[in-house]
């Protein structure tokens, strides 16, 4: 492999690695603690503000990855490579890593499925509709409710600017440092997730202030929290490092923050934990063939220090 000696220390990626995570939670602070500005007036423009503030913090990132990284051509095509930013194997890096993701779900797809016939055959038998009167009014209503969707702040703070702006940070700038201080790639999948879950105790505050939570019940709350966020993390750093590809990790964020938590068990519908059970030793049996570096890459050799995906051949 090209390049594949240690290009940096572990403690200067290590620092670099912690240095964005403090720069991404305080930057969130900075309106009101640095520049003083007032309270948003609504919750929209509260999100709005924390928007700015994470592309600033992922910006600034990207800026300061590229200075620490030994990178030598100026070409954005090759900068953006660095990140994972590429315009090859783009189907691949959707459809593979999604389907991926499905699987983990598969149990709270099934309930979302029984629900959703359940709530038509309600509509048809109340109506009397025709088969097709039935399906063409349930499309139109899921064509609205899409559309008053897309509208809410919620919407776009956890498919868009979250995933974006998190992938960006916590896996296209610290993976690439982390492989590039020596570290393996087993150890960076594990490694990464820890400072993005550390990115997340800002949480146990506001929860504490704003629910009036007890300490322990918000210390509760936000474990759990932590706890997912390593287990995801982990998995998107996998996704990354196999694949060199920012889209795969991205897809996979935006898909989780959309379902939430996985459906384990239903009272009364067993098959519910069926489908449950059936997905995961999919997913377990499927995680390295259909993420092979080679279905995501032209070549898999000859590559630089923080290319992880050619140690995996």
């Amino acid at each position: 492999m090209e390049e594949n000696k240690v290009s940096l220390s572990k403690p200067v990626a290590m620092i670099a690695c912690i240095a964005m995570t403090l720069f991404y939670v305080a930057i969130l602070y900075a309106p009101t603690l640095i520049l003083r500005l007032p309270p948003p007036q609504s919750f929209k423009n509260f999100m709005i503000r924390r928007f700015i503030c994470a592309a600033i913090s992922s910006f600034a990132s990207v800026i300061f990855c590229a200075l620490v990284l030994p990178i030598r051509s100026g070409e954005a095509s090759y900068l953006f490579g660095v990140y994972g930013i590429r315009s090859d194997h783009i189907w691949q890096a959707v459809l593979f890593p999604l389907f991926l993701t499905n699987l983990m779900y598969a149990g709270s797809l099934m309930l979302k499925s029984i629900l959703l016939v359940n709530k038509w055959k309600e509509h048809r038998n109340q109506d009397g509709r025709p088969l097709l009167c039935s399906i063409k009014s349930t499309l139109l209503s899921f064509s609205d409710q899409m559309s008053s969707v897309a509208s809410n702040v919620l919407f776009w703070r956890n498919l868009v600017v979250a995933p974006l702006t998190e992938e960006l940070v916590f896996r296209a700038c610290m993976i690439p440092l982390l492989l590039c201080g020596g570290f393996k790639a087993y150890n960076v999948i594990f490694l990464c997730p820890t400072f993005f879950s550390l990115a997340h105790l800002n949480h146990m505050m506001e929860i504490y202030g704003r629910h009036n939570y007890s300490l322990v019940k918000a210390s509760m709350v936000v474990g759990l929290q932590l706890g997912y966020t390593v287990i995801f993390g982990s998995y998107a750093s996998f996704l990354f490092v196999r694949t060199g590809n920012l889209i795969a990790p991205l897809v996979a964020h935006a898909f989780c923050n959309y379902m939430g938590l996985p459906v384990l068990f239903v009272p009364r519908k067993g098959i519910v934990s069926v489908a449950f059970v059936a997905g995961m030793i999919s997913f377990a049996l499927l995680l390295f063939p259909i993420t092979r570096p080679d279905l995501y890459n032209d070549r898999t050799n000859n590559c630089r220090c923080w290319q992880g995906y050619c140690s995996w051949n």
